[in-house]
């Protein structure tokens, strides 16, 4: 095709997602004529004002084996445009060690955030090949700063020189009692990386005969350096032992957390998943061990808990405080270290399911490959199904594609997409109405080249926990007493006027982040005829100590319906419940409450984009009429116009219809046969046990797979 052709082709690609598959090409015409003119070619357009074309320069120029390409990109890491910074520092990873890049690539590391990351992973990999400059440029640096948050970058990068020079420096910070506990720590932890070295051992020991949390991190690296000196693969066992993880919810059994920052649907799904297929009978799983954020001493204490049968949760240490999955990619060192540590002390375990493009998925990635376990990727086009939303909607231009690729990281975590997928020894697709084309077109993955390797499995809902939550519903509707989450719901709906109280509710349950949605929901319920027609309840949030990206919603919805007006406006929010509160509410929207609300309510779900949507089978489940984004998995089990309504969510007005529309069509029933249609419709298809069963057998094949692969490695040597 040639460069300039290559390039002409990307400036002119129709929507966002071909221009960023276009690159892919771009990089490759590149390398088919890495000379002289292409790199004037490709430095021309890194000044383009189409920000996709910039970066996809950025990264056309890293693929050519040349000093000059090479010096080109090294240039950029002082250029004015932060995200074009963040580019060079992922690209030159990919190359030859350059001298004249290490400073600025430790200042970005010492500035964090996701391009300290990205600064840390090059100067990581350039460490291998040419350790002794990358350590003696760290140390050098700690000469000059003095900020903890930095100096404690500067101490988990010098871990990861994997070279006797970095010892040194390395135990100086850990036994300085004068440094602040932040850049002990990060020393401390990496040290636990430095097997047989007794000057290492005999600090630790010291160190961890102490009471405070930089003791408990010491006693976690000892564990460390014994497990790297005698960790084997546990023989195998009667059934399949497997590890499922999403480090950004704190994840425990009863699911108390579910609707707090970033716990939202997954969290649930891997509790019930990770019981249903434990739970009796002829299940091929025997142990699943569920792993995700949580304290340095629940850590410690997890470790010993993970050997048996049964349903088993490891937690990763990370930061004090949760940090939102955007923000979370500085978080990459101690998820690995984290997740090798719990993977060492069950013994191993014969795969791990992957499923989010995120920090969690790119550090166990590394791991299941130091430790040679097979992965199982759930791919979904995302973020693609995002920003082809927000291209659409025209919030996403390619004037600011890179402006807002700096906060979303959409090109990073589109090609870890591709990466995990490619690597994975199966693949698990969500059912999407046009599963194989946009497969193909958002994520550039033809599914069809080797079906063998993918296979299609709905999620479900745990429909005990449903029905009990509709009986106890209907019961009260009819006259018993109220459970207590039906007490606490009464106690939010009599905050409301009295003349609201005989409106339905309109319910919608997740995590308040912009990709749900739950801004625009509250606008569209808010600038039209729907707020006199129902009251709205919105579940989720931490609102006692919101996340930034919560806040950020609560912001935009205060714009709409200032606080001290939402209980006259009907406008619920009372923060995040337990998972079976959420279920007994939504139960409640369908049932109504006697004197304070109307029956036959809806659910609606405004997320930007809904690979599946576990809340909206929980709704349907339920009885509730629908509204649900017209793209992804519900669009394959909402029947448009009787069970629910499909919609383009991101827009308020064409929302605010299909909410009007399922509405009237909800109010106007006169028994429960659409209700036990859509009940059915889940009970049919879409139960975790059913979901379980699925993945089972993919895991089994998987194994056997694995096994083959061994044994006949084993037979040739």
């Amino acid at each position: 095709m040639g460069i300039q052709t290559s390039l002409d082709t990307l400036r002119s690609a129709e929507r966002i997602v071909d221009g960023m598959r276009l690159a892919d090409e771009l990089a490759f015409e590149s390398t088919r004529d890495p000379g002289v003119r292409t790199i004037r070619v490709l430095t021309g357009a890194l000044n383009d004002a189409d920000q996709l074309v910039a970066i996809a320069a950025v990264h056309a120029l890293g693929t050519i084996g040349d000093d000059e390409a090479s010096r080109a990109v090294g240039r950029l890491l002082s250029d004015d445009r932060p995200f074009i910074r963040e580019h060079a520092a992922w690209v030159l990873g990919s190359g030859l060690p350059r001298a004249d890049a290490v400073a600025r690539l430790i200042g970005m590391t010492e500035s964090g955030g996701f391009g300290g990351m990205l600064a840390q992973r090059t100067l990581e990999q350039w460490s291998a090949g040419a350790p002794e400059p990358v350590a003696v440029g760290l140390e050098s640096a700690l000469l000059g700063v003095t900020e903890p948050e930095a100096r404690a970058r500067i101490a988990e990068t010098l871990g990861l020189v994997r070279h006797a020079v970095a010892v040194r420096p390395l135990l100086a910070l850990a036994a300085d009692v004068t440094e602040d506990e932040r850049v002990r720590g990060a020393a401390v932890a990496a040290l636990g990386q430095r097997p047989g070295d007794t000057s290492v051992i005999g600090l630790l020991n010291r160190l961890a005969g102490g009471e405070d949390e930089l003791a408990d991190v010491a006693r976690l690296s000892l564990v460390d350096i014994g497990a790297a000196a005698s960790w084997r693969r546990e023989p195998g066992r009667d059934g399949l032992s497997v590890a499922q993880l999403f480090l950004h919810a704190d994840i425990d059994a009863r699911l108390s957390a579910a609707g707090a920052g970033d716990n939202g649907g997954i969290a649930t799904l891997l509790v019930r998943l990770g019981d249903a297929f434990v739970a009796g009978g002829q299940r091929p799983v025997d142990r699943v061990i569920t792993i995700s954020r949580g304290s340095v001493a629940e850590a410690a204490a997890d470790l010993v808990t993970l050997g048996g049968s049964g349903h088993h949760y490891g937690r990763v240490p990370l930061r004090r405080q949760p940090v939102p999955m955007a923000a979370a990619w500085s978080l990459r060192v101690p998820a690995r270290r984290g997740i090798r540590r719990v993977l060492r002390a069950a013994g191993g375990v014969d795969l791990i399911h992957l499923r989010m493009a995120d920090v969690g998925s790119l550090a166990a990635a590394d791991v299941a490959s130091e430790l040679d376990i097979p992965v199982v990727f759930t791919v979904a086009p995302d973020p693609h199904a995002v920003i082809q939303s927000l291209d659409l909607a025209g919030r996403l231009t390619r004037q600011n594609f890179g402006v807002v690729d700096e906060v979303e990281h959409f090109w990073f975590r589109a090609r870890l997409v591709q990466r995990l997928a490619a690597n994975a020894a199966h693949t698990v697709l969500f059912p999407r109405p046009a599963l194989r084309r946009d497969m193909r077109e958002l994520v550039g993955i033809d599914v069809t080249a080797h079906p063998e390797r993918h296979t299609t499995v709905p999620e479900g809902v745990d429909l005990v926990v449903v029905d009990r939550a509709v009986a106890e519903a209907e019961a009260y509707a009819a006259g018993a007493e109220p459970t207590d989450a039906l007490r606490e719901l009464r106690a939010l709906v009599e905050d409301l006027p009295s003349e609201r109280r005989e409106l339905p509710l309109i319910v919608s349950v997740g995590r308040l982040h912009r990709v749900k949605g739950v801004a625009t929901l509250v606008a569209a319920w808010a600038g039209g005829g729907l707020r006199e027609r129902a009251n709205l309840l919105v579940v989720g949030g931490d609102l006692g100590n919101p996340s930034a990206d919560e806040r950020e919603q609560l912001d935009l919805i205060d714009a709409v319906v200032p606080p001290a007006e939402r209980a006259a406006a009907g406008l619920l929010l009372p923060g995040h419940r337990p998972n079976d509160v959420v279920a007994r509410w939504v139960a409640a929207v369908r049932t109504g409450l006697p004197g304070l609300s109307a029956p036959r309510g809806i659910y609606v779900c405004a997320s930007l984009k809904e690979e599946f949507g576990i809340a909206l089978l929980e709704a349907m489940a339920s009885g509730l009429v629908v509204v649900a984004p017209d793209a992804g998995g519900p669009a394959t089990y909402v029947d448009e116009g009787v069970t629910g309504f499909l919609t383009a969510t991101w827009h308020a007005d064409r929302l605010a219809a299909a909410i009007g529309s399922a509405l009237d069509a909800s109010l106007a029933e006169t028994d429960a046969g659409r209700a036990a249609q859509s009940h059915r419709t889940v009970a049919e298809s879409f139960t975790i046990q059913r979901m379980a069963d699925t993945l089972g057998d993919v895991y089994r094949r998987v194994a056997a797979d694995e096994l083959a692969a061994r044994s006949a490695l084993v037979g040739r040597g």
